[in-house]
């Protein structure tokens, strides 16, 4: 095959494993409320929801390994837990997403259905699907995400070269961080550690067998991925905040995107891009939960029971809290983002450095201190009080959810320097 061929085919293979269409309910509503300072919200949004995921790529194509091999360098014992808490956090609340986004998008508009029986049908079909494993999932994200992709670029498109009006003031008072802070419910760093592995292994290098040749494929697999990401995510913000005087201040994450479909495409375009939606969301929900059941049944011996037992709870799991409105699980989500996010953060972009400048020691500093200094945002979200809003005085940037940054920095640049020092007068 061509290699410049097989380098498209695997960005937008990479760029279909990212493309979560409970993702695509986030930026408008980020455009709506940034109005003139979309772009701000942009650049905050990026960073977290694109570039930190594409340097996750980068980080497996340097490592070529597994999830395990990213907290390896902290200890083994560390690397099993975070993979654990990943998991378990995928099954808990971005599966759980793509029925509630299913339910509101697809079935609450047409059918006066209740959530609950939304969310029983659609798990247990994820379930049926999970266990037999068929390939009819994986044909349809094969086409499914082109056609996706194609509908969000004329919406897109229609929504920035047509609409004409003066853009509405920001209702945000820190744009960049709530930008940062939105691009965490992608949960597209978390996924970049996740869907780098099955690249690694699913990817077919017919003529990159050596380990420089398959670096280079996914290096550039992955800025492919990564700009598609920054046109979608970027032109949705732009797009919300271009039409944000057509909505209700309260109108859901939900109805805003597919309000905004139907200012652009009309309302069969709306319920075309419904039906896509809602098998995308499907296709991200069976890939979750096999995923997880697989890591499960490995650490078991690759036991067929402990897989069917993992899949069943799993979506038993996507029941229960995929029966509740997306605006709630998004806000349920927040707590535990608070806290796994800024550690993948800083695992990613060590695994990303060069090995001088990312040892054992290091890892340890700075995801110790990271773990350290995420906890008064967790714990201000489960049990807000006024004395962890003093501690949170104390330390920068906290006010704004990112007290871990300059710690991990200071820790990082501290324990470099001491090992450059130490060599020096070795």
């Amino acid at each position: 095959m061509n290699k410049t061929k097989e380098i498209w085919i695997a960005g937008f293979a990479l760029l279909s494993l990212f493309f979560g269409a409970g993702n695509l309910i986030l930026p408008p509503t980020l455009g709506l409320k940034a109005g003139v300072g979309w772009w701000i919200v942009v650049s905050g949004f990026v960073l977290t929801a694109v570039t930190i995921p594409i340097l996750a790529i980068f980080a497996h194509a340097k490592l070529q390994g597994t999830l395990y091999d990213f907290g390896k360098k902290v200890s083994p014992l560390f690397s099993s837990v975070y993979c654990f808490l990943i998991y378990t956090i995928a099954v808990a609340i971005p599966s759980p997403r793509t029925a509630a986004v299913t339910h509101e998008m697809t079935v609450q508009p047409f059918f006066d259905i209740a959530p609950i029986y939304t969310s029983i049908v659609y798990f247990v079909l994820v379930f049926l699907f999970a266990v037999n494993r068929t390939r009819v999932i994986g044909l349809i994200g094969k086409f499914l995400t082109p056609i996706i992709v194609f509908i969000l670029l004329i919406i897109i498109g229609i929504a920035v070269f047509t609409t004409s009006g003066t853009l509405q003031p920001s209702t945000f008072t820190t744009p960049f961080v709530d930008g940062i802070l939105e691009g965490y419910q992608t949960f597209d760093a978390i996924g970049g550690v996740v869907v780098g592995a099955v690249i690694i292994i699913s990817l077919n290098y017919s003529s990159h067998t050596t380990f420089d040749a398959k670096r280079r494929l996914i290096r550039k697999a992955g800025l492919i991925a990564g700009t598609g990401l920054f046109l979608i995510y970027g032109g949705l913000i732009l797009s919300g905040s271009l039409l944000g005087h057509t909505f209700a201040e309260d109108a859901s994450r939900t109805a805003i995107l597919s309000g905004l479909s139907t200012q652009t495409l009309g309302d069969f375009g709306t319920r075309f891009l419904s039906v896509l939606v809602a098998l995308a969301c499907f296709t991200t929900a069976v890939g979750i939960v096999t995923g997880t059941a697989d890591y499960i049944s490995g650490i078991c011996k690759n036991s067929k029971k402990i897989y069917f037992i993992t899949a069943a709870i799993a979506s038993i799991i996507g029941i229960f809290v995929g029966s509740y409105q997306v605006d709630f699980i998004i806000t349920l989500a927040v707590p535990a983002l608070m806290f796994l996010y800024p550690i993948t953060i800083v695992l990613i972009v060590l695994n990303v450095l060069p090995d001088t400048l990312a040892s054992k020691q290091v890892f340890r500093g700075v995801v110790l201190v990271t773990f350290l200094f995420s906890i008064p945002d967790f714990l201000g979200f489960v049990i807000p009080s006024a004395y962890l809003v003093d501690i949170k005085n104390l330390i920068p940037l906290a006010n704004a959810s990112l007290g871990w940054v300059l710690p991990a920095f200071l820790v990082f640049v501290g324990l470099n320097f001491t090992v450059f020092i130490k060599k020096f007068f070795n």
